[in-house]
């Protein structure tokens, strides 16, 4: 049991160390992109994980499997439409770990073909164990992101599914509503820590099928 525990750590850190950076990077980029020097002026704007890891949010990516980054810093200010700048920040992360998902089962099926033609041998005890280890890790790795983008897609703070909401609301409400943000976010996130599995079964229902259908895909592409 431990040495199973011990094995997921080992998978889930160095996609981890890609996953999370690549998220707050794709916040950072279109904020850029939008005319918000913020997150770049920060730092932020980089693929080096330790500009965006959250020891706690990292931690629960190990333990639950969903997590988060330290938020990108936007200024709103500097969209042209603030309304559609928000929206398009907020989507950028949970969007760009759909498509690494997405790139992660290509991968995936591409090693699978290339086996199945025998251009990757298969034939020896040290190939087949690489082989059932990497297979392991680019299914971990697509689950990973996917979760990690339908999670964030909760409308609760500090989530990008709350920048969305409030992107909506008119601004004396989203005033009236920022007062309990904090309050609300701790709450939710006692309700991970301490009831973890009804978590889990939510973001599965919109998962899987995403899953599947990235599976289904990349088997049709390969002729698998």
């Amino acid at each position: 049991m431990l040495i199973e525990k011990l094995s997921n750590i080992l998978i889930m850190v160095p996609i981890l160390l890609i996953s999370l950076p690549f998220h707050e990077c794709a916040h950072a980029y279109v904020a850029y992109r939008l005319g918000d020097p913020t997150a770049k002026d920060a730092g932020r704007l980089t693929l080096n994980p330790f500009r965006h890891l959250d020891l706690f949010g990292t931690l629960m990516m190990l333990v639950a499997r969903v997590g988060w980054a330290r938020p990108v810093p936007i200024n709103s200010s500097y969209f042209k439409d603030r309304r559609k700048g928000i929206i398009l920040v907020s989507l950028a992360g949970p969007l760009s770990n759909l498509i690494l998902a997405f790139a992660f089962t290509l991968v995936w099926g591409l090693m699978v073909k290339l086996v199945s033609v025998g251009i990757i041998p298969s034939d020896t005890g040290t190939a087949v164990t690489v082989l059932n280890w990497l297979q392991v890790f680019f299914q971990v790795a697509v689950v990973a992101n996917i979760s990690l983008a339908v999670f964030n897609l909760i409308p609760v703070p500090p989530l990008d599914g709350s920048r969305l909401i409030t992107s909506f609301v008119p601004e004396e409400s989203y005033y009236r509503f920022a007062r309990y943000e904090q309050f609300i976010g701790l709450g939710f996130l006692l309700l991970v820590i301490f009831v973890p599995d009804w978590l889990s079964t939510v973001i599965g229902y919109v998962a899987d099928p995403i899953y599947n259908s990235m599976i289904t895909v990349t088997s049709f592409i390969f002729g698998l």
